[in-house]
């Protein structure tokens, strides 16, 4: 039963007006999309939105109905679309010169890498930059400056974990749904994933970290003696439905990696710049310095853009052989970055996303006290996860609930995302601009989705 429209809730005021769109109707959008388009290009929503602008927090379709971006482009979209900032520095640099490949000098380039390395904790080593086009192409070149740097081949990735969709990527990524039924995962070994709802080890467990740690040492152990390459996670899993390692977790891991001669790599394409709020970047909420952090995504800001940062001797491997990425580093990406990257220090993005985050959060364990469906609010900063059930005490997976919630936000006005490996995670993760007065809207829009999810 759907909510009397007179007490749905409205949008907070924005003062951004978007322009008449003139294009293609959605329809016709649609048609040439299926026509012309892979069919592997998944579309969200049984009746797709098309956004066609967009203005910090907000997004809008080609009739102007504006929609509270809850997902920030699937994590992309760091300080707001199109903020002006970004857009100016872009703008300058398409107006002045577009591309050059990382064999000429060009500033852009070391200017950004200099301050992205600042942005790593003193002494941690980590201050040597490989700029590619993606978070899949940065994985991909973790793992081979690890290959190349310990001589060893296997990695130890996590199930449940998301990594990208090349097929290297493909191979760490322990989830069927993302993954192709074709060879990709040589010398790959998946480890349990510490999960402190859905695991053996939960919350009530003090030293779940160092449990599920030891089925890591297990894997090491039952390896070729001096096979093991690398070891990669997500600080707070992301597509696998926002799923934090327990505390302890990493330490341990990171101990037993190294003393089997392996490197440790934290991928922070959804977890870095700020978004935790109480740190930077993921891994320091874990007390952990990984050999090699992977991004993308937020670091642009919209930007199609990623990077390695390693250490200097662990840099060195690759230069063996002759090694560069075409894109990778472009002027006008690293234009993009470099503002980007100046908006969230200079404005102070990650307080903005611990203290909304905090008070977000805050919201949705309220909710859950309210809604029984709800089994789980987890995550740090404006990283966050609302996994439905339709028990709370055997925890099955409220796949369709989740499904139903997701579609009627959207009608409502705000845009979430979903996954998990059971597909009943609301995620949400937005741009970290976000006010207190979206998070409201956000929360009650929630309400009434749930609420009329659980009546059908």
């Amino acid at each position: 039963m759907k909510t009397e429209q007179s007490t749905l809730p409205t949008l907070p005021a924005c003062a951004h007006t978007p322009a008449p769109y003139k294009g293609p109707s959605r329809n016709e959008v649609l048609a040439m999309r299926q026509e012309f388009l892979s069919p592997a290009i998944l579309l969200y929503y049984r009746d797709p939105v098309m956004i066609v602008e967009g203005s910090m927090q907000y997004l809008f379709d080609e009739t102007g109905k504006r929609y509270l971006d809850g997902f920030a482009g699937i994590v992309t979209v760091s300080v707001g679309h199109c903020h002006p900032k970004v857009i100016d520095a872009v703008r300058e640099q398409n107006e002045r010169f577009q591309h050059t490949t990382t064999i000429y000098l060009h500033p852009n380039i070391a200017t950004y890498a200099k301050k992205l390395a600042s942005t790593f904790p003193k002494g941690s080593g980590l201050s040597v930059c490989y700029f590619t086009n993606s978070g899949s192409e940065s994985n991909d070149l973790a793992l081979l400056m690890a290959r190349a740097h310990t001589g060893n081949f296997d990695v130890i990735a996590l199930r449940n974990a998301y990594h990208g969709m090349s097929p290297t990527a493909m191979g760490l990524t322990a989830q069927n749904t993302w993954k192709m039924p074709v060879p990709h995962g040589f010398g790959i070994h998946h480890a349990k994933c510490p999960d402190l709802y859905r695991g053996p080890f939960g919350h009530d467990d003090p030293d779940a970290g160092e449990k599920y740690a030891e089925d890591v040492d297990e894997v090491i152990r039952y390896s070729t003696p001096g096979a093991i390459a690398a070891f990669i996670a997500e600080p707070i899993q992301g597509v696998g439905g926002t799923v934090e390692l327990p505390p302890g977790y990493l330490s341990r891991v990171y101990a037993s990696v190294r003393a089997a001669g392996g490197l440790c790599i934290s991928d922070e394409v959804q977890t870095g710049f700020g978004r935790t709020g109480n740190h930077f970047w993921g891994f320091e909420n874990h007390g952990v310095v990984p050999d090699m952090v992977t991004m993308a995504k937020g670091m642009g800001n919209g930007a199609p853009c990623g990077a390695v940062v390693t250490r200097p001797e662990i840099a060195q491997a690759l230069s063996q052989r002759l090694h560069f990425n075409t894109f990778g580093g472009n002027p006008v990406t690293m234009a993009q970055c470099e503002a980007t990257l100046d908006v969230i220090l200079n404005e102070n993005i990650q307080k903005r996303a611990l203290e909304i985050g905090g008070y977000l959060k805050q919201g949705l364990i309220e909710l859950k006290t309210q809604h029984e469906a709800i089994g789980d609010v987890r995550g740090m900063g404006l990283m966050l996860g609302v996994e439905l059930v339709t028990n709370r005490t055997t925890k099955e997976p409220a796949k369709k609930m989740c499904a139903d919630v997701f579609e009627r936000a959207k009608e409502l006005g705000l845009l979430i995302g979903k996954g998990g490996i059971h597909g009943n995670v609301l995620r949400i993760k937005p741009p970290m601009c976000i006010s207190r007065e979206d998070v409201e809207f956000l929360i009650r829009v929630l309400d009434i989705a749930l609420t009329e999810a659980s009546t059908q």
